[in-house]
């Protein structure tokens, strides 16, 4: 594997960052991950876009999109994959050992693994722990993914793919690592991001392509909903069949399965939406 580091690609036995870079010490980093299809970035320019409003709500130096546009080709390049998990990683870069940041400037990788294509449906859990949706990382894609990582293991050891959230007031906010949609009457909704949920890019599609309603929903919605789904960036739009020990059966229903199309579809039709 050849894995681009600050400027150049390395082999992946050689490919170091600093174990003192802020990325590592503090968890000051942020991060994308794109889905690649045949060495091919599916939404890049949407994914750039958050990379910068979360470098500047992280007080990051904008990262340069020309720059990371070639290393995302590079590493593609360099490593062909059917189906791609492309991660950009952007750090605050060496600095002392505390919160205050150095003056090397950030450290950008890019690399790239073989992903598997997802079922059409999963199971989810959810979790005690909540989302502060008035922190300071609220909205924003940084490395300090701790609490994500205990929750998936819960979901793991319930035979889950992933684990939801609510808020600090008790709504439905968001997954680990996925945004989450709900049908109510046949209509179809999800948190809005004043929930605290993160502004994902396939969720953002989801809701241009659907039409979707931003509605606030306790976190109960869960118990009552007709149809389930999440979408990220490798998920698409994937159905749900069971939250914790409640089955939908029939999953995807015909909401989702509607949803899922219209995003093949339309994903399949425009690389860079």
């Amino acid at each position: 594997m050849m894995i681009w580091v600050n400027g150049g690609l390395r082999a992946a036995d050689t490919a170091r960052v600093s174990v003192l870079d802020h990325g590592l010490t503090v968890g000051d980093g942020i991060f994308e991950t794109v889905k690649s299809v045949r060495g091919r970035t599916f939404a890049l320019t949407r994914h750039l876009d958050r990379l910068t409003r979360s470098a500047r709500g992280l007080g990051l130096p904008d990262p340069d999109h020309d720059e990371v546009r070639a290393a995302c080709a590079a590493v593609l390049d360099a490593n062909p994959v059917e189906l791609g998990r492309l991660r950009i990683t952007y750090t605050g870069g060496l600095s002392p050992l505390g919160s205050e940041r150095g003056d090397d400037g950030p450290t950008l990788v890019v690399a790239v693994g073989e992903a598997s294509p997802r079922p059409d449906t999963t199971a989810v859990i959810t979790v005690p722990w909540t989302r502060n949706e008035r922190g300071a990382l609220t909205g924003l894609k940084t490395t300090s993914y701790g609490e994500n990582v205990v929750a998936l293991a819960r979901a793991h050891e319930q035979a889950a793919s992933e684990a939801l959230f609510a808020n600090t007031v008790g709504d439905l906010c968001e997954g680990t690592g996925s945004n989450v949609f709900v049908v109510l009457d046949g209509e179809l909704h999800t948190p809005p991001l004043s929930s605290g949920c993160l502004a994902g890019i396939t969720r953002a599609l989801t809701v241009e392509w659907t039409g979707a309603r931003e509605t606030r929903l306790p976190f109960d919605v869960l118990d009552r909903a007709e149809e389930v789904f999440v979408t990220s960036s490798l998920r698409d739009v994937q159905a749900v069949h069971r939250v914790d020990g409640r089955s939908l059966p029939g999953a995807p229903g015909p909401v989702t399965a509607k949803a899922m199309r219209v995003f093949d579809e339309r994903a399949a039709g425009d690389l860079d939406p």
